[in-house]
């Protein structure tokens, strides 16, 4: 549930429409677990792998991955590397300026901080996050210093290694590690950011968008968008009603 600043060069990208295509090729970052991540055979994997994969199905398109570093994955779906944004992707009014989103998959959930101490300073201690997202934008509103880094991974390890008294992120990325590792915890109150996570797509591209959309919308009425959700992300993981 990332957000991202967008540049004001953007807006002069334009692409073709996807649905012209053989093959819809869904971009994502691979490295936030469990959204997504590579695995060991080094194929793509997590939630939103099984989740595109069944979208995919479902509006009877042919799709194939494509990886791309956080920082330029809106510029390189507008240029045209790809035609489907699907990597945590918070739904933005900043964001909705440049392209377009799917109704959103993940409803909104609570951003946290992790530390390696229940006294961590939240307020005007070291905030790590990573570069270009939501809780980023939140931590320079605030009393605390940010201190931002590429890659989740290294925002954990910065809190590790005494660089940040705590990071803040997405808890549905931060939970799993707190509880596969006794030295971090989750610490304060969670925060409400975002509007839940969408597929972003090309402006241009409205016939692919409402495919997608009748997907999502078909997973969320026969339940097995809930149960993916549930079973990826735990029992405790906001669903659909």
């Amino acid at each position: 549930m990332k957000s991202l600043a967008i540049s004001a060069a953007v807006l002069a990208l334009a692409a073709t429409g996807a649905m012209a295509q053989d093959v819809v090729r869904m971009g994502t970052e691979g490295a936030y677990p469990p959204y997504n991540f590579i695995n060991d055979d080094g194929e793509v994997d997590g939630f939103e792998r099984e989740l595109g994969d069944e979208l995919c199905a479902r509006a009877e398109l042919t799709c194939e991955w494509v990886t791309n570093e956080w920082d330029s994955i809106i510029p390189n779906l507008t240029s045209g590397n790809y035609d489907t944004i699907i990597a945590g992707m918070s739904i933005t009014d900043e964001r909705d300026e440049i392209i377009d989103f799917t109704q959103n998959y993940i409803p909104p959930a609570s951003s946290l901080f992790m530390a390696l101490s229940e006294d961590a300073d939240l307020e005007g201690g070291v905030i790590a996050a990573q570069t270009n997202t939501i809780q980023a934008g939140y931590i320079a509103e605030t009393g605390a210093t940010l201190i931002e880094y590429a890659t989740p991974d290294e925002t954990v390890a910065a809190v590790r290694n005494g660089e940040a008294d705590a990071v803040f992120a997405d808890g549905d990325y931060l939970l799993p590690i707190a509880n596969e590792n006794e030295d971090l915890m989750i610490v304060g109150e969670p925060v409400q950011l975002g509007g839940g996570v969408g597929m972003g797509l090309r402006e241009t591209d409205t016939e692919l968008r409402d495919a997608f959309d009748a997907a999502i919308t078909s997973m969320k009425e026969d339940g097995t968008l809930n149960e993916m959700i549930t079973r990826w992300f735990g029992p405790e993981a906001a669903t659909y009603e």
